[in-house]
This record gives structure tokens, C-alpha cells and sequence, in this order.
């Protein structure tokens, strides 16, 4: 069980400070995307979730608790077909099935997909997607 929150105010925090926001949150029913108030020294501090493993926490003595100053983003992709290979690029993500390529950006949309007969290799380079197929057919993908 894992929380990370990210504070929304300006203030330097020691490390001892999550056992405080533990024992002020024990009990507590938290999700993704919440804004927590935590009252210290009668002033209220305002923390976003920005992540939690499950993603309904309820906080107890075992949860572990990290802040962060970025923004987390997640997305989950389903795909009916098997996923064969992942490719990363500097501003894309190059998924390649048993016969098609297809090109996400790295917030997971899609800039381009193709099918290619007889798909027997894909590579990367800066951002350039190779794709060899058909035994002596190269196709060449600048997104």
C-alpha cells in the first residue's frame, strides 16, 4: 500500500514530516486525485493525491507514504491483438503487433498505425520508425 502526495503549498518539509501526515491521515479513506487537508499548528496544508496503490487507500500503520513535487501520469492500454514489441522514443512510443505497427505519443494517443504483410522487423532511431516487411520491402515512418 503506497501514497504519494504532492504538496500545494510553498514550504520547505523534513523527512519526520510524513509520520506526521500518517498519524493525521490513520484510518482515512483516500483516492487518486483528492485533495487531502491536513491541519498542523492550527493551519490547514493542502496535498493532491497523486498516486495510490490500491487506488482507494485506506491509510494505516503499513502504508508508505512519499512526496513528490511532479504530477504522476498513468494510463492503462488494452489491445485486442498480442503485443509482440514496445519501442521507446524520445516523443514516442512505437508498439508493434504480429502484422501492424502502431504510434502513440507518450500520453498514449495515437499519431499512426499500419498493417504490413509478412512484418519482420522494427527499429528506432531518433525518433524515425523502420519497419522491414514483405522480405525486401523497407517502409520509412516520421511521425
Amino acid at each position: 500500500m503506497k501514497l504519494i502526495l504532492k504538496p500545494l503549498f510553498e514550504a520547505p518539509l523534513t523527512p519526520d514530516f510524513i509520520d506526521v501526515i500518517k498519524a493525521k491521515l490513520k484510518g482515512k479513506e483516500v483516492r487518486e486525485g483528492d485533495i487531502l487537508e491536513i491541519a498542523l499548528l492550527g493551519k490547514p496544508l493542502k496535498f493532491k493525491v497523486v498516486y495510490a496503490e490500491p487506488k482507494v487507500l485506506r491509510i494505516t500503520d503499513l502504508t508508505v507514504i512519499e512526496l513528490s513535487e511532479k504530477e504522476i501520469f498513468s494510463i492503462g492500454l488494452e489491445f485486442e491483438k498480442e503485443i509482440k514489441d514496445v519501442i521507446i522514443g524520445e516523443d514516442i512510443i512505437v508498439v508493434v503487433f504480429e502484422d501492424e505497427v502502431l504510434i502513440l505519443n507518450h500520453k498514449g494517443g495515437k499519431i499512426f498505425n499500419q498493417k504490413f504483410e509478412k512484418l519482420k522487423e522494427v527499429r528506432l532511431a531518433k525518433d524515425i520508425v523502420l519497419v522491414v516487411h514483405d522480405e525486401n520491402k523497407l517502409t520509412i515512418i516520421q511521425p
